[in-house]
């Protein structure tokens, strides 16, 4: 976002992302820490499969970005960690992740640490 940008927020509930063909494109940014990640996971996993689909077959939908920024405790904590860095690869500049981490005390593997905020 920049400055005087409109956003809207949505915390708890029920909540889901379903674009229509020939909606405008819109940028996401789900936030999530813990076991919080399960719906928006979710969320992730569709906007990939939409993007799959654009590519492959050219559909209606016109999609923006998705940025996730999720935190836990440590690296051990983060569910879906690896789920995440390959829908980033396969879907690079589309989906982006920003894990953080408040009480990290062991080495951060490498796949992880250009991805990593926090201890």
């Amino acid at each position: 976002c920049t400055l005087d940008s409109e956003v809207a927020l949505r915390v708890g509930g029920d909540f889901f992302f379903d674009p229509q063909p020939g909606d405008s494109p819109v940028n996401l940014v789900l936030i999530a820490g813990g076991v919080g990640i399960n719906p928006l996971f979710s969320i992730l996993l569709h906007i990939a499969d939409l993007h799959g689909y654009q590519e492959g077959k050219g559909n209606r939908h016109k999609l923006g970005t998705a940025k996730l920024y999720y935190s836990a405790k440590n690296t051990s904590e983060l569910l879906f960690k690896k789920n995440i860095l390959g829908l980033m690869k396969a879907f690079p500049g589309k989906i982006t992740c920003c894990f953080h981490v408040t009480q990290q005390h062991s080495q951060i593997c490498t796949e992880l640490q250009p991805h990593i905020t926090g201890k």
